[in-house]
């Protein structure tokens, strides 16, 4: 049986609706840190999270009343989660500066990876996937990060089942070449 809306969501969604920005809060309060949790997948820098937090439920609160209420709303929230850190990974592709940063972080990846602590190694691995295309870097963090299967990449990012597999494949490939060229894996 599908999981639906909890009622206390369902009471607070349709409270929203009709202008009740304590029943909104509730929602933000009740689901910001899994949002937060999921946005610390698109970004290591903590006031750019914050933003983009809150991104996501202004961008939620705008399109409330396009909420079926099939699934929980945890669920749509992610969806919208999702496109919001996509459209962030987008905009920074086009920023030149950032550039700098990358460099700097492929030269530490290059000079002892199994020297890194736990925290240097998640920077670093967020610095190479930031060198990947946004596609490309959705789809491996969906898929090893958020462990998300094919059906729910697909669900999340609007994508074909078929595509999601294309684009896996093709940023595996990536990836590969990338950890090759730094000096991290060769074959």
């Amino acid at each position: 049986m599908a999981e639906t809306v909890s009622e206390t969501d369902h009471r607070d969604i349709a409270a929203s609706l009709d202008g009740d920005g304590e029943a909104y809060g509730r929602l933000v309060c009740r689901y910001q840190d899994q949002v937060a949790t999921q946005m610390w997948r698109f970004t290591r820098d903590r006031a750019v999270l914050e933003e983009l937090v809150q991104d996501v439920f202004v961008e939620a609160y705008l399109s409330l009343k396009g909420f079926r209420g099939r699934a929980p709303f945890l669920h749509w929230l992610r969806r919208v989660a999702t496109r919001v850190g996509y459209r962030y990974w987008k905009s920074q592709g086009r920023k030149r500066a950032r550039e700098e940063a990358l460099m700097e972080t492929s030269t530490n990846l290059a000079v002892a990876p199994e020297a890194l602590s736990p925290f240097e190694a998640a920077q670093a691995l967020h610095g190479l996937l930031a060198k990947l295309p946004p596609p490309d870097r959705l789809v491996l963090a969906l898929f090893y990060v958020e462990e998300c299967d094919t059906n729910e990449i697909a669900q999340r990012t609007g994508w074909s089942r078929t595509l999601v597999k294309v684009r896996l494949h093709r940023a595996r490939k990536k990836l590969k070449a990338l950890l090759n060229e730094t000096g991290i894996w060769r074959e």
